[in-house]
C-alpha cells in the first residue's frame, strides 16, 4: 500500500526553488503599482460615467461623448497595466496625459462649459494625472532596483 501521508514541507530540495523565490519577491515588491493602478481603474470608470452623475450629459453631449471615451481609455489602460506591468511601463504617461486632456477639454470640446462639468473634469483630470504619474514613478523605481 502506498505511503499518502502528509509530510511537513521543505521546498529546499525543490530544483526551482531560487527562481521561485525571485518570483515571490518581484511580486510583492510591486504591490503598491497594483494598488495605484486599482485607483486609476477605478478613476476612469468615474471620468466614464460622470456625465450622467454630474448630470452634465443632456446640456454638453460632445463633453459627455469625451468624457466617456478617456474614461473607458484610462480604466482599459489601468487594467493592463495591472495585468502585465512590466509590458506596459509606458503607457503609464498616456495615463498622465489623458488626465491633462480631461482638464482642458471643457474648454477645447465646448466653448463656455458649465460650472459643473468644468470642475468635474478639474479634478477628475488631476486625479488621473497624479495617479499615472505616481505609477510611472512607482514602476521606474521597481524597474531600477531589480
Amino acid at each position: 500500500m502506498a505511503d499518502v501521508s502528509h509530510r511537513p514541507g521543505d521546498i529546499a530540495a525543490h530544483p526551482d526553488v531560487s527562481e521561485m523565490r525571485d518570483r515571490y519577491a518581484r511580486v510583492l515588491g510591486g504591490r503598491g503599482i497594483v494598488g495605484v493602478d486599482g485607483l486609476l481603474l477605478l478613476a476612469g470608470l468615474y471620468a466614464a460615467i460622470s456625465p450622467w452623475t454630474v448630470h452634465f450629459a443632456p446640456t454638453a453631449p460632445q463633453l459627455a461623448q469625451n468624457n466617456l471615451i478617456m474614461g473607458i481609455a484610462v480604466a482599459v489602460l489601468a487594467l493592463c497595466l495591472t495585468m502585465a506591468p512590466d509590458r506596459m511601463q509606458g503607457m503609464s504617461m498616456a495615463c498622465a496625459a489623458i488626465g491633462v486632456w480631461l482638464i482642458v477639454s471643457p474648454w477645447v470640446v465646448i466653448r463656455h462649459p458649465e460650472t459643473g462639468a468644468m470642475w468635474n473634469n478639474i479634478i477628475t483630470g488631476a486625479v488621473i494625472c497624479l495617479l499615472g504619474l505616481a505609477a510611472a514613478g512607482m514602476m521606474m523605481r521597481n524597474k531600477r532596483e531589480s
